[in-house]
């Protein structure tokens, strides 16, 4: 009765209607955990499903830890400021905590964002919401750029396009970790029933194209200062976000256009043309290996479907082949050592050793973390990290997570200047 899905209240009622007893003892089995990943899980009714309540919940809940975290906030359902909370050094009230919301073009991120965008408001916290689905790490660039206490990205990465799932960054632009998960788990469980969730129809922001211009400004930060920019390129952003976005940065870069793989360019829920959204899956570069072979470029690039990963392909005799994480791990990681980078090199566990040899002969320091990208975020004085999986960070200053478009402008620098 609580879903404000009409959607997923037809699907349930099919279900009861056809006596599917397995089916819905497998969506009402338990809830759907978050933890440090936020929550992932398939689109269907149910609290063991991703969908509206699910997301309304983790919502609820998160904007409730911010509070008790002492996040300057408004009265719950007026808005208005709450006069005994934060003051500034002249006694007046600090303007409510800023919630960053970000999503990619999966089926039904779009309404996440837009409910949780609601519910923020609802508790007296100040949304603001991308314009439109754009790439993970313009969300983690927004957080920092704009001093929001917080961040969402509804997004399932790579998942199969049953997938979908709900990301949360705090204000420091990193992914979270123990015990805030844990934490803010305890508070989506004592959400009893929606009914006590304040969801306004109005009140958040949209923001413009102001922020997006501000990351591709910082992207300049990447780039040496008059290096060559001639490699060519062959791009797919596999049915996802990240074409505008990488297109717009090359260009600023100047490097030539990348040609793109035309079947895999504009976003689409359904991933027509692959089995699994993932560039190291098998058979996912086929049409990029294909196009490279008819245009013969120097590198294939693909970003996965929010373009926080990159993987690179290069010529290997007459045909293509996709480097390893690993490979463009260390490959970056040498790049920028010759280019005189300090600071600490860091990868996770899972990674290879290589880059502690790389930064032990270039008398910087090396760290290894635990497996994710919210570990390697959060090296003291971090200059690059990366993880085999395709994730780079080759700005920490600009984005504390990975991400695809600014690792794409820097392998392609590598290859223009190795032509």
């Amino acid at each position: 009765a609580e879903d404000p899905d009409a959607d997923t209240r037809a699907e349930l009622a099919a279900l009861i209607e056809a006596n599917a007893t397995k089916e819905l003892e497998a969506r009402f089995a338990g809830t759907l955990q978050f933890g440090t990943a936020g929550l992932r899980g398939e689109l269907g009714a149910g609290p063991l499903r991703m969908n509206r309540s699910v997301v309304i919940r983790a919502a609820a809940g998160l904007a409730a830890y911010l509070k008790k975290q002492g996040v300057p906030h408004g009265d719950d359902t007026t808005g208005t400021t709450d006069t005994t909370g934060t003051t500034d050094t002249n006694g007046t009230p600090d303007a409510p905590g800023l919630v960053v919301i970000g999503y990619d073009a999966r089926h039904k991120s779009e309404d996440f964002a837009r409910d949780t965008a609601a519910v923020m408001t609802g508790a007296g916290l100040r949304a603001a919401v991308l314009p439109r689905p754009l790439p993970t790490p313009v969300l983690a660039f927004a957080i920092r750029h704009l001093g929001a206490v917080a961040g969402v990205e509804v997004t399932a990465s790579h998942n199969p396009p049953r997938d979908n799932g709900y990301k949360v960054y705090l204000g420091d632009g990193s992914q979270i970790v123990p015990p805030a998960d844990a934490e803010i788990a305890a508070e989506i469980d004592a959400i009893t029933t929606l009914t006590a969730v304040p969801r306004p129809d109005s009140g958040w922001e949209i923001l413009g194209d102001d922020v997006l211009d501000a990351y591709l400004t910082r992207t300049d930060a990447v780039l040496a200062a008059n290096s060559p920019r001639t490699a060519r390129t062959v791009y797919t952003a596999m049915h996802g976000v990240g074409k505008d976005t990488l297109l717009a940065a090359f260009a600023r870069a100047g490097f030539p256009e990348p040609v793109l793989v035309a079947e895999q360019a504009e976003p689409d829920p359904d991933f027509p043309t692959v089995a699994f959204p993932n560039p190291e899956e098998p058979g996912a570069m086929d049409l990029a290996f294909a196009q490279a072979r008819e245009t013969d470029p120097d590198l294939v690039i693909a970003n996965d479907p929010d373009a926080d990963r990159c993987a690179v392909a290069v010529k290997d005799g007459a045909d293509w082949r996709m480097l390893r994480g690993d490979e463009v791990g260390a490959l970056l990681a040498a790049h920028l050592v010759s280019r005189g980078a300090r600071g600490t090199f860091a990868e996770s566990i899972v990674s290879s050793s290589l880059l502690g040899s790389i930064a032990g002969k270039a008398g910087l320091p090396h760290e290894e973390t635990l497996t994710g990208f919210k570990w390697i975020a959060r090296v003291e004085g971090l200059r690059y990290g990366y993880e085999e999986a395709l994730g780079y960070c080759v700005d920490p200053e600009g984005v504390r997570d990975k991400d695809g478009i600014t690792a794409a402008l820097l392998i392609t620098e590598l290859a223009s200047q190795l032509k």
